[in-house]
């Protein structure tokens, strides 16, 4: 199959394409600029929301924890029925060569798997052509630099988060109506971002991140309701690396708002600290000792051999 992808110059923007991000994308059995990455109306991934992706970052030329976000998102596809057309290894190319042929040195890089549509428009999801997406694009983050400087101010929404019942949260989805409301109710309170509840009094996840409370030097994070994240997996090891002692259960919010510290975690920046929740001061709107050092320890870990993969800049596709 990829012996069939079709060359693509280097990512730049051309005149009428900067509504789009510079990247590139691989769809359809070729590399093409993001804006030209296109998907058909009858693709279920777009009618329904019937789809499944995985997103991992790049930092200073290193893919971080590449091989978990892989796993991850191959066992999504698994449990929604979902097939990849390639293995391991070609999806790992397919992600390199995004990277390579835009030229990034930091990167946001999403690989997505969509249910696709049956060629007779059969409404039997068995009939469906899966279809695989991947780009890469500048590395951006859920924070901006004055925010993850002072920290972020969060809402806890009154709307609570779809129920795991419904849909499962640990397939990374776009299931998102929710947080979307959520965060439309935080602007309204003059909040940056959103924390969604059970509906039963526990916090379980904000979009795109996972939240913890630190207390009493032991970290604290949502056990149900939420996407089992890597940079949450992360954070909860680099804790036990550095002796804190780590809890995964259910949350309230009422805890979380008297916390020592509070912070998210999510591959599109880390460790980042929150210092206002629903108005008031989170440790007197400071960031704290325990924060600060999984956040040092974080980026550390992005130059560690172990933790990380180098892009090949050589993988621009055959």
């Amino acid at each position: 199959m990829l012996d069939q992808i079709s060359s693509f110059p280097s990512a730049s923007l051309t005149e009428g394409e900067n509504s789009f991000p510079p990247g590139v994308a691989w769809i359809d059995g070729r590399f093409v600029s993001m804006a030209e990455a296109r998907i058909p109306v009858l693709d279920w991934g777009f009618l329904r929301s019937d789809a499944t992706y995985d997103v991992v970052h790049v930092w200073k030329g290193r893919f971080f924890r590449l091989d978990a976000h892989i796993e991850r998102f191959q066992n999504s596809v698994r449990k929604l029925r979902m097939r990849l057309p390639f293995g391991t290894e070609e999806l790992e190319h397919i992600l390199h060569a995004c990277v390579a042929r835009a030229g990034l040195q930091d990167a946001y890089v999403e690989m997505i798997c969509t249910r696709g549509h049956s060629p007779s428009f059969s409404r039997d999801p068995r009939e469906a052509i899966n279809r695989f997406i991947a780009f890469a694009i500048p590395f951006g983050w859920i924070a901006d630099e004055e925010q993850r400087k002072r920290g972020l101010s969060l809402w806890i929404a009154s709307i609570p988060r779809i129920p795991p019942a419904s849909v499962d949260p640990t397939i990374k989805n776009y299931h998102w109506l929710d947080l979307v409301q959520g965060i439309f109710e935080a602007y309204d309170n003059e909040a940056e971002n959103v924390v969604l509840s059970d509906g039963s009094g526990n916090v379980t996840e904000g979009p795109g991140y996972n939240i913890f409370a630190v207390e009493g030097g032991r970290i604290h994070t949502p056990e149900k309701g939420v996407l089992e994240g890597i940079t949450r997996r992360t954070a909860l090891e680099l804790a036990q690396e550095i002796g804190l002692e780590t809890l995964v259960a259910p949350l309230s919010a009422e805890k979380l708002r008297r916390a020592e510290e509070v912070f998210i975690t999510s591959t599109a920046g880390g460790i980042m600290p929150v210092t206002k929740i629903n108005g008031e001061a989170v440790r007197e709107g400071t960031l704290g000792e325990v924060t600060r050092a999984l956040q040092e320890l974080y980026w550390a870990k992005h130059a560690d051999p172990q933790w990380t993969t180098p892009v090949d800049y050589e993988a621009t596709g055959r």
